[in-house]
């Protein structure tokens, strides 16, 4: 739910988007990439050659299409034999589409046009270009898409960073931390000291980084790091610090963030640390609960303020066995 509704020039600014990006795709043209199809058509030939063994009402629910005006297309599709449909062997109520022989192979060119028109559309584009168009069409998806839930992840890895890689968790929290929770600069701030000494500080025996990228895009981090006292910088033997977890508010309830977490454990493990702390704040609901559910006790808490804002820190450890 919104609080006001959009501006005469916001919604002109997103028409002229769509009349630009339809242009651009071809879309406009009565038959689709030079085929005898048109796009409503291509969509249904999309759906079932990825979709085996849909049912009509499913097909119409993924679609977003009147059951009606569905029906017709099918009918069209099936007279030219394309598409073929059976009782479903779970519902004898319900019939189940799929695509024909014939029906495959009048996809399979429309497929690989598509393919090379993407691909066509990035060629331009560096791969730091790729990134942010790539990470606009995620924006533009998660706020106008279908809710988290009802999509189907994609998947993600984990590596080492790369150039690049720290000043983007520089910016990315600083401007996550801004939008959820009012944070200010001196919280940017704060954590380009910590990025700029693992780098200066890095030994690869002790200390490591992971970032998590989903579709070519960075969407989350952690950092594992020697623990150091915090008067006169000496490492604290054994013991590790976790630091700098976040994940993109666009890749959240994929598992990411305990993932993450529990990579950190896995390497403080092997490098020989007898425990891991770390500090948050008790506003932290959803990564204080990642922490909870992977072992870690809150040992210590302390009231501050600090980035603008009231706060309560908490220091919290996890006890690794020999």
């Amino acid at each position: 739910m919104q609080d006001t509704p959009a501006s005469d020039a916001q919604v002109a600014t997103l028409r002229s988007f769509n009349r630009f990006y339809t242009r651009r795709i071809g879309v406009l043209d009565e038959r689709l990439y030079g085929t005898p199809f048109t796009l409503p058509q291509t969509r249904v030939l999309w759906e079932l050659a990825h979709h085996e063994g849909i049912t009509a009402s499913e097909l119409a629910r993924a679609l977003d299409l009147d059951p009606g005006y569905l029906s017709r297309l099918l009918a069209v599709l099936k007279s030219k034999r394309l598409v073929r449909a059976q009782r479903s062997p779970a519902d004898a109520r319900q019939q189940v589409l799929s695509l024909t022989a014939a029906g495959q192979r009048a996809y399979a060119p429309m497929n690989a046009h598509s393919q090379a028109q993407a691909s066509a559309l990035l060629a331009p584009l560096d791969d730091a270009g790729r990134r942010r168009l790539l990470q606009a069409t995620d924006t533009i998806e998660s706020l106008l898409g279908a809710p988290r839930g009802e999509r189907a992840p994609s998947p993600y890895l984990l590596r080492a960073p790369r150039p690049g890689d720290i000043g983007w968790v520089i910016g990315r929290h600083g401007a996550v931390y801004a939008q959820e929770y009012g944070w200010d600069l001196t919280f940017e701030g704060l954590v380009a000291q910590i990025a700029g000494r693992f780098v200066e500080r890095f030994d690869a025996k002790r200390e490591a980084c992971w970032i998590a990228e989903r579709d070519g895009l960075n969407v989350g981090c952690v950092f594992l790091v020697q623990a150091r006292d915090d008067k006169t910088d000496k490492p604290e033997r054994g013991v590790a610090q976790l630091r700098l977890l976040i994940v993109e508010p666009s890749a959240r309830g994929l598992g990411i963030g305990a993932r993450l977490v529990a990579e950190c454990e896995r390497f403080a493990r092997q490098a020989g640390y007898r425990r891991i702390r770390l500090w948050t704040q008790s506003t932290l609901l959803a990564a204080r609960a990642i922490y909870a559910k992977a072992g870690y006790q809150l040992i210590a808490t302390e009231p501050h303020h600090s980035f603008g804002a009231d706060l309560v820190g908490e220091v919290w450890e996890l006890a690794l066995s020999p």
